[in-house]
């Protein structure tokens, strides 16, 4: 497990792996997308990380997901694609549009 320090406030990331090897560049690859999106929506708790590889589809087949904690219900997003990166850069885009909703939820309890 491994923390992203922003703005004094810890968010825990963890990873797991189906079907793929550790990857070091994987994990350094998630966490500096995840650090831009924890520095933009700070309420974010949590990051479940999860790398799987999918035998079957010759063309795509590596598939990404995140699942975040956060106030309220947690948030989750996945793809697949020819890629890790790439896989990792849609899911954090979904995430991203996902979390901007919920910002307007929250702000608009607030007001």
């Amino acid at each position: 497990m491994q923390s992203i320090i922003q703005n004094g406030i810890h968010m825990k990331t963890v990873f797991e792996y189906q079907n793929v090897n550790t990857s070091n560049y994987l994990e350094a690859f998630a966490l500096k997308r995840l650090e831009k999106l924890g520095n933009k929506y700070p309420f974010v708790i949590r990051a479940d990380v999860f790398f799987k590889k999918e035998e079957k589809d010759v063309e795509k087949g590596n598939i990404c997901g995140i699942r975040l904690s956060l106030p309220g219900p947690r948030i989750y997003a996945s793809s697949d694609e020819v890629s890790f990166e790439y896989a990792i850069n849609n899911t954090i885009r979904d995430l991203k549009d996902q979390l901007s909703k919920r910002k307007e939820k929250l702000y608009k309890k607030i007001t």
